[in-house]
């Protein structure tokens, strides 16, 4: 494959060591600050957040919530009814 753009991923540390994690986390930064765009759905909170420019919640097929990492983590009562955080 060529010069790809777009990178998704699934879930990416589920599953992984601690360790195994944070070496997949450092990569991930590197192609992020190369200016890869990435997609990530990810149910790790603190990878998420640590990688993240935006955060998009999704519950039952609809938005509830779309902003930047500050803006999402601003908003304790979000935090508490959608990721129990």
């Amino acid at each position: 494959m060529g010069n790809p753009r777009l990178l998704i991923l699934d879930e990416p540390s589920e599953g992984l060591a601690p360790l195994i994690v944070e070496a997949l986390a450092d990569q991930i930064a590197v192609l992020k600050d190369e200016g890869m765009t990435i997609l990530m759905a990810e149910q790790n909170l603190a990878l998420a957040l640590a990688l993240a420019d935006h955060i998009c919640i999704l519950d039952k097929g609809s938005v509830r919530f779309y902003g930047s990492v500050a803006e999402f983590s601003a908003n304790e009562s979000l935090r508490k009814e959608y990721l129990a955080v």
